[in-house]
Parts: structure tokens; C-alpha cells; sequence
């Protein structure tokens, strides 16, 4: 597949996973919400569910900037498999446009989000690499 197609799939995707290095530098790895704008990619800290909202992908990114986000699509019909990874340089804004310019790119592809507006931090995700595969007829 093509880096356009490639970043089409990507952007059209849900939901990814996301790999970071923990403090001992071992995967986490995490499903995550996010947008995609151009050579960025951003994700906040909802109000799903969870323990804290001090969470550990945040600290992770602290102390290792370096992670990987994919998307895939499965399908029984495996000429229909595909996914798309990107690897970059996270950075954790709490604060300013850039935190309310990235929660609108989120707004606007989650319905969710247009209901009750994200307070958390932002990831933000400065996109080095684009890998991708494709089966056959993917």
C-alpha cells in the first residue's frame, strides 16, 4: 500500500494500539482513541472508566519519548488483512492551544467526545515512520 493509503487507513481507524517503554524499559502497550492531523497524532485522557487519570502511558512518555502506535484490520477472509504503524516522539501537554487544538481534532472524529468535552492531559505523537502491510487483496 501506498504512505497515502496507508495514512487514510490510519486516520480512519477507531481505535490503536499504543507501545511505550515503562520505567524498568519493558512494552506497555494500550488501546487508545486518537486523531491524526498531517505528521501528528493526539490522544487525551478521557473520562472513561479508569484508576487515575495520572496514567502510566503519560509517565512512560516522560521518561521515553519513543513509542508505536498501530491499527489493523482482521477479517476471516485473510486477503482482507492490513495494518499500519506509526513510530515517533511522544511529548504530554496539560495546558494551551496546543492541548485544545488537539482536543478538537478529537471532537470532531469522536461523538463521545462532542457529549462531554476531554479535561485530561494530551498525548501528542510527532510521527518519524509510517510502516505498513497488506495481504494480497487488502
Amino acid at each position: 500500500m501506498t504512505e497515502d493509503e496507508a495514512r487514510e487507513r490510519f486516520a480512519g481507524a477507531r481505535v490503536g494500539r499504543l507501545a511505550s517503554i515503562d520505567g524498568d524499559g519493558r512494552p506497555h502497550v494500550v488501546p487508545i482513541c486518537f486523531a491524526m492531523d498531517g505528521s501528528r497524532v493526539v490522544s487525551v485522557v478521557d473520562a472513561k472508566p479508569k484508576r487515575t487519570m495520572q496514567l502510566r502511558r503519560l509517565d512512560n512518555v516522560r521518561r521515553h519519548p519513543d513509542v508505536q502506535l498501530i491499527v489493523d484490520h482482521y477479517d476471516e477472509a485473510w486477503s482482507s488483512l492490513w495494518w499500519v504503524r506509526i513510530s515517533g516522539r511522544a511529548s504530554v501537554v496539560e495546558h494551551g492551544a496546543a492541548r485544545e487544538d488537539a482536543v478538537d481534532l478529537l471532537v470532531n472524529k469522536y461523538r463521545q467526545y462532542q457529549e462531554q468535552r476531554p479535561t485530561g492531559a494530551v498525548l501528542v505523537i510527532d510521527v518519524d515512520r509510517i510502516s505498513s502491510w497488506h495481504a494480497a487483496g487488502g
